[in-house]
């Protein structure tokens, strides 16, 4: 008998309609009152991390400069520090939450590198367990997922509330 898993949430992103602005500048416009549904997870003056809509796996986030850019020479110093600040912090939290063997961190500058939105900068933290990786990408073009999303997402509020930017 053949097992069947679903990722229902893919077919929104494959047949829904593409927004016609910056996803993640409309995020940030939500205010907070939207920040579950957006999938914020912390806002400083100058970044903010949020959750990843279509992971590569299961707590995959995104670090994005609110200044909307397409290149890190772009951002000035302290945008730059902020960018850093909320990756470093935001592995810290992930290994906390979620306690990952590994992480990959990544960030594709441009059509070319592999950037799906390649116009607004935005840096990748992917947790990784030991064998995470399996056929499902491979011969169905899907990706198995252990919880929903918004499970992830209150699952990872706690551990992102004391994230902050350096003032120095």
């Amino acid at each position: 008998m053949v097992e069947r898993l679903w990722a229902p949430w893919r077919m929104d992103y494959i047949v829904g309609p593409k927004p016609g602005g910056c996803v993640f500048c409309d995020a940030m416009s939500g205010g907070s009152n939207r920040r579950e549904e957006n999938l914020i997870l912390r806002e400083g003056a100058l970044a903010f991390i949020m959750m990843n809509r279509y992971p590569y796996t299961h707590g995959h986030v995104m670090v994005i400069p609110k200044k909307h850019v397409s290149d890190m020479e772009e951002l000035s110093l302290p945008e730059q520090r902020a960018l850093f600040d909320f990756v470093v912090q935001g592995q810290s939290a992930i290994r906390k939450a979620l306690s990952p063997h590994g992480l990959n961190l990544g960030m594709n500058i441009g059509k070319a590198a592999g950037a799906g939105i390649d116009d607004h900068l935005h840096m990748h933290i992917v947790p990784r367990w030991h064998g995470d990786t399996n056929f499902m990408p491979l011969i169905a073009d899907a990706r198995s997922m252990p919880e929903h999303l918004l499970e992830t997402y209150r699952t990872y509020r706690p551990f992102f509330e004391d994230i902050t930017e350096r003032k120095d």
